[in-house]
């Protein structure tokens, strides 16, 4: 469901002008980090409020740490590709990880990073480097035009 709600947002992380963005009087960087931002929180919302409705909740560290790697891998995705492609990476990644044999080596559970259970450290390293990569390059970058 996480992934759902973040590729769904991440269309969104595109500017409607690139003359716009060169001349604002105020710097886009922090408006682009509080996008993201606010696409975390907005998939966040959505699984707590479908988990309020099935009351099945999943265990909060789990959750944080795969919202913060899905939003980054769509501010990743945003920045090489353009908004309108930010959905591309965090779906190619679930599906790929859909599909890798379980294994307890680290390899394996940093490609499955986002279905490994809470407190794997190789799955959260993973997740925050993907959030503060994907973050940073929107941040500084922009979308790609």
């Amino acid at each position: 469901m996480l992934t759902w709600a973040v590729a769904a947002s991440a269309i969104g992380l595109s500017g409607q002008d690139p003359a716009l963005d060169r001349t604002a009087a105020i710097r886009w960087a922090p408006r682009r980090a509080a996008h993201v931002l606010l696409i975390g929180l907005f998939a966040g919302g959505v699984l707590a409020g479908l988990q309020a409705t099935a009351g099945d909740p999943a265990r909060a560290g789990f959750v944080i740490r795969d919202i913060a790697g899905l939003t980054g891998l769509a501010a990743i995705a945003a920045t090489l590709f353009s908004g309108q492609f930010g959905w591309t990476l965090p779906f190619a990644w679930f599906a790929i990880a859909l599909f890798v044999p379980p294994a307890t080596d680290v390899p394996v559970q940093v490609a499955t990073w986002m279905l490994q259970p809470p407190g794997t450290p190789a799955a959260t390293w993973t997740a925050l480097f993907l959030a503060a990569i994907g973050t940073a390059a929107y941040t500084l970058r922009g979308s790609r035009r």
